[in-house]
């Protein structure tokens, strides 16, 4: 029995409790698999949020280079199949689950029109073998843009138009059972609940103990966890705030993705012993309100 116990352990290819620890597994959605250029789905990029209308050969070309980046990494890149219940939101392909040691939680979009991506990384879970630990329920709204793995023992969940109580109070009850506490973040009004404001568009952790932070929007009560549990925060260039400079994806130890549009935020990170790789999301990004980290679905991390 413990040969058994030791060789599933081996085969297990999920989990991980970081946002910096190396990148094994990862999930993408590309433009055309999430409707861009679907007529019928691109007419509502009004209502979705977006700029302007989406242009896929611009979009398809930035996440090209997205999605090379994350491969040199050494990383495996799995993809979502195009489907009917994908919005244009889908190609965020980070906020409709959260992966954990025990297997994935699939959230509860707080942002309506991308109501059906949970059950389309259920189906894409099922098909890779990867375990659901639960699902979160009505009136429980949560979006993994607003979820930061602090260390592996402690999730702090940001509370603002896409993440509510009851969605937080689930998260409780699905992961207290495991040892994993749970920290409320409040989020600020911001632009207004029609504008995207995740919790990760104010940190980004760039290791164990440096956190890339948007600190004038960060709560008081929100900087000192951060501060007391010892993390250095490094700030953001505040003139690069719209073009997501805060946005940043750990490819591995040191590694950094970031977006080209934010040449002095990248500088200070830098000038912090990382190396920075960049690029442009000018359509991809700009339009839709999501970074390279929104780009990505961790699905193991070790």
């Amino acid at each position: 029995m413990p040969q058994c116990s030791d060789r599933r352990e081996q085969m297990k290819n999920y989990g991980g409790h970081s946002m910096v620890a190396d990148l094994r597994r990862v999930l993408v959605c590309s433009p055309r698999a999430a409707g861009w250029e679907d007529p019928q789905k691109a007419e509502n990029w009004v209502a979705l949020g977006y700029f302007h209308p989406p242009n896929v050969t611009v979009a398809e070309t930035e996440h090209r280079q997205m999605r090379a980046a994350v491969e040199e990494s050494g990383a495996e890149v799995v993809s979502l199949s195009e489907s009917d219940a994908l919005s244009l939101d889908a190609v965020y392909a980070h906020d409709a689950s959260l992966m954990t040691e025990y297997g994935a939680i699939l959230m509860r979009m707080g942002k309506e029109n991308r109501e059906g991506e949970p059950d389309a990384h259920a189906r894409l879970f099922e098909s890779l073998n990867i375990p659901v630990l639960g699902a979160i329920e009505p009136p429980g709204t949560t979006e993994a843009g607003d979820i930061v793995w602090l260390d592996s023992a402690t999730l702090l969940v940001g509370r603002g138009y896409r993440t509510n109580e009851s969605g937080i109070e689930q998260l409780h009850g699905l992961l207290r059972p495991k040892g994993v506490e749970v920290l409320t973040a409040h989020l600020p009004y911001g632009p207004g609940p029609d504008a995207c404001l995740h919790l990760m568009s104010l940190m980004s952790l760039l290791d164990e103990h440096r956190i890339l932070v948007d600190l004038a929007w960060l709560s008081v009560p929100t900087v000192e966890i951060l501060k007391d549990r010892g993390f250095e925060l490094i700030q953001i260039d505040v003139s690069e705030r719209q073009t997501m400079a805060c946005n940043v994806f750990v490819l591995g130890p040191n590694r950094l993705l970031a977006l080209a549009e934010n040449p002095k935020t990248n500088q200070r990170m830098r000038d912090k012993g990382f190396v920075v790789e960049t690029f442009s999301g000018s359509e991809l990004c700009q339009n839709g309100s999501g970074g390279p980290t929104c780009l990505t679905r961790p699905l193991w991390r070790e």
